[in-house]
């Protein structure tokens, strides 16, 4: 048995695979370039743009530009609750989707996932709904959507809103339809990892035309006019630089998508047979976009935590990541809010994943040497 690398042994690959890599063309450098000769910086035209073409993408209303998915969260937020009010979100997610709740007066109820989606478990939402809560904040983790018809439902029958944080699920389809495009408030990140980039930035999506309006409000410090505020707001604009990426980035979109879920299905080809891998599971009748690519650890089958597998699977020149160790509850500015909560689903699901390597500047090359690392770790760890 050939020695892990991280014991001295020889690494899988001869280069380090990135777990991302954002793909900027002459397309977006040219564009920044003329907008840097402009003089005009601040969101004007082109991030009107922006905001045209990606609502006509999803097919919904309105799409508003914003400084950063959290930019979107906290506005949605801002535009959908009140001191007090609860909302109903998964604990195993970026902490951004519970800190926007807390930040516009109201309180996150934490809901267990599925085990297999990694998304929130219609069933515990139902349990954690009470005479205050006003919303739900499901989130399409790794691109994955999440339970849309149950919990529209739910919603329904219990008159809350819901606020979907699509951060990681740009193009991502639920029963043939857009993600963007459902009710009541879609947000999306364009962080520099994120299936298209801005570098920072997001956007929002609504149907609703009093909704948009009070975003679009609050993104501009509630400002109608120079100097003239009807309501409470921020500065969460974007600038032209950043729609001038974006409207590039959107245009690609789709070939990154299939990008990614023509490499997702060449890894669960390679890794399914793996004993003590489970590999990522598709919601039957969804488009996964694959922002990431997470399996999880049978750790009863190896003898190593799931951080050692991280670690020596880095040592092969692969860049395992794990999203997310900690659920939200647990992390420390947390404790002292959410006392006796208990998420087993969540607390089981973050001490097992790892994150591969599924962007689209990956070669065939790549995903070949990214199974035969994780074959290679596997072997060394493993009881049998």
């Amino acid at each position: 048995m050939e020695e892990l690398a991280i014991k001295g042994g020889r690494p899988v690959s001869d280069h380090w695979i990135p777990i991302s890599k954002p793909l900027i063309g002459n397309e977006e450098v040219n564009e920044v370039i003329r907008v840097l000769k402009s003089g005009q910086l601040r969101e004007g035209k082109l991030t009107r743009r922006f905001e045209e073409e990606f609502r006509r993408k999803c097919g919904s209303k309105h799409a508003i530009a914003v400084s950063s998915g959290t930019a979107a969260l906290h506005l949605a937020m801002m535009a959908t609750i009140k001191p007090g009010d609860e909302v109903i979100v998964p604990s195993f997610t970026f902490i951004a989707s519970a800190n926007s709740i807390l930040l516009s007066g109201g309180r996150p109820i934490f809901a267990d996932i599925d085990e297999k989606t990694f998304t929130v478990d219609p069933n515990d939402v139902l349990e954690k709904i009470t005479s205050r809560t006003v919303a739900i904040e499901p989130v399409h983790l790794y691109g994955q959507p999440a339970d849309i018809k149950a919990l529209s439902e739910i919603a329904e029958d219990h008159g809350l809103k819901i606020i979907w944080d699509a951060a990681q699920a740009h193009g991502a389809q639920y029963d043939g339809r857009d993600i963007g495009s459902f009710d009541d408030i879609v947000c999306f990140s364009f962080y520099a990892t994120k299936n298209m980039t801005t570098g920072e930035g997001g956007m929002v999506t609504a149907n609703d035309d009093d909704i948009a309006r009070a975003i679009r409000l609050m993104k501009t410090h509630g400002q109608v006019r120079k100097y003239w505020h009807i309501m409470l707001g921020l500065n969460y604009r974007m600038t032209e630089m950043q729609a001038a990426v974006g409207i590039h980035q959107l245009r690609k979109l789709e070939k990154f998508n299939e990008a990614r879920i023509r490499n997702a299905k060449v890894l669960t080809n390679g890794l399914r047979y793996i004993n003590g891998i489970i590999t990522p599971y598709v919601r039957p009748g969804c488009k996964h976009v694959f922002h990431q690519y997470t399996i999880m650890l049978e750790l009863e089958e190896f003898r190593c935590t799931r951080d050692e597998f991280v670690k020596a699977l880095r040592a092969e020149n692969v860049d395992a990541r794990v999203h997310y160790p900690t659920p939200v509850h647990l992390q420390p500015a947390y404790r002292s809010l959410m006392k006796d909560v208990r998420l087993p689903v969540t607390e089981r699901v973050a001490k097992r994943v790892v994150s591969l390597p599924v962007h689209p500047a990956l070669s065939d090359e790549d995903l070949k040497l990214i199974v035969e690392a994780v074959e290679k770790v596997v072997s060394h760890f493993h009881k049998r």
